[in-house]
């Protein structure tokens, strides 16, 4: 779990904007002169790598951590096959130049630029992050380890170059080969739409105003993470759910040190298929990846099935934060409540 202090003392981390692309390329200088290999000299590649922060960006996405204005953290998300990846395989993501201000390193800011790599490529759909660092970065290597990446021996040979003997870790993001979980898509969003709607008028009737909330699935994307399973051989979209975004909450039930989510629906033809519980599965690993401690979440007691699944994943009912919604009509129904404890050493649900 991320230290306590982290949220008061780390700045907003996202994509880094084109004026910031000179800060930027000097931070990851000054990080790495700081470094186990500071003292050897760059090579014309390396030089490149680092000055090129827009060619980066085009690869897949340069995160930056900003305070007071500056930029005092990067990390490098690279689609493979791009310019700059040189480990990852084809369908995975790689890091590359994850660098703190050397004034701010042992603050955790390290650990949330990894963390905010991790949530990225699980957003592109990602089979997994690979990463690689030198043999004598011990401090590294132990925040890789800690995080939940796995050494992967096999390709070292490919990140070893100019004397450097390194390390490759991989941390896997997909729970199925024959599925993937990504972010929607905006073209996407009418049939997302028509998806969760008919999922839930398959199990029960909806009221106008319900129906009306489940299908506002392009307004939801606005403002949080619209989830969807696709099969991964033919593209159909098989299920979704929707998260907040980090920091946030997407109902009233959520409270610090939790992550919630709404909306878990599956298309009809992917029933008994188990994507309900993978859906669920990638909820609590994305708790993990921001070392959220708590995953909870509302059912309707008319929900028999979701109350099923949620109970084989070890939910259990939270009976003092439930209530009674009045409906339209004058008729009413106990709103039923369920949380989890997350464990950042599991990789996959159940």
């Amino acid at each position: 779990m991320m230290r306590a202090t982290l949220s008061s003392i780390l700045p907003g981390i996202s994509p880094v904007v084109p004026s910031e692309a000179a800060a930027e390329a000097d931070l990851v200088d000054r990080a790495f002169a700081a470094g186990p290999y500071g003292h050897l000299p760059k090579n014309a590649e390396r030089r490149a790598l680092e000055r090129d922060t827009a060619g980066r960006a085009a690869s897949g996405s340069v995160l930056v951590a900003r305070q007071a204005n500056r930029v005092v953290g990067t990390a490098s998300v690279l689609q493979a096959g791009t310019p700059y990846a040189r480990v990852a395989a084809p369908g995975e993501a790689e890091i590359r130049l994850l660098a703190v201000d050397p004034e701010l390193q042992g603050t955790g800011l390290g650990e949330a630029l990894l963390r905010a790599s991790l949530e990225t490529a699980l957003e592109w759909g990602a089979e997994a992050l690979v990463l690689d660092t030198g043999t004598d970065n011990l401090r590294a290597q132990a925040l890789y380890e800690r995080i939940g990446f796995e050494r992967d021996p096999s390709r070292d040979q490919l990140a070893s170059a100019d004397g450097v003997e390194s390390v490759v870790f991989r941390f896997p993001l997909q729970q199925r080969a024959d599925v993937r979980v990504r972010l929607m898509r905006d073209d996407e969003a009418a049939e997302v739409s028509s998806l969760a709607e008919s999922a839930y008028a398959d199990d029960f009737p909806l009221t106008e105003r319900y129906r009306a909330e489940i299908a506002a699935v392009a307004e939801r994307a606005r403002d949080h993470q619209v989830w969807v399973a696709t099969d991964a051989a033919s593209g159909m979209l098989l299920g979704t759910t929707s998260t907040p975004r980090a920091w946030r909450a997407i109902s009233p039930l959520a409270g610090d040190g939790e992550l919630d989510f709404r909306f878990l629906g599956v298309a009809s033809g992917a029933r008994r298929r188990g994507i309900g519980a993978l859906l669920v599965g990638h909820v609590l690993l994305l708790a993990r990846l921001r070392g959220i401690p708590r995953v909870v979440l509302n059912t309707g007691p008319d929900m028999l099935a979701a109350q099923r699944l949620y109970e084989r994943f070890g939910f259990a009912r939270l009976h003092d934060r439930e209530y009674t919604f009045e409906r339209p009509d004058g008729t009413s129904f106990l709103m039923m409540a369920y949380g989890r404890d997350t464990d950042e050493r599991e990789r996959r649900a159940g």
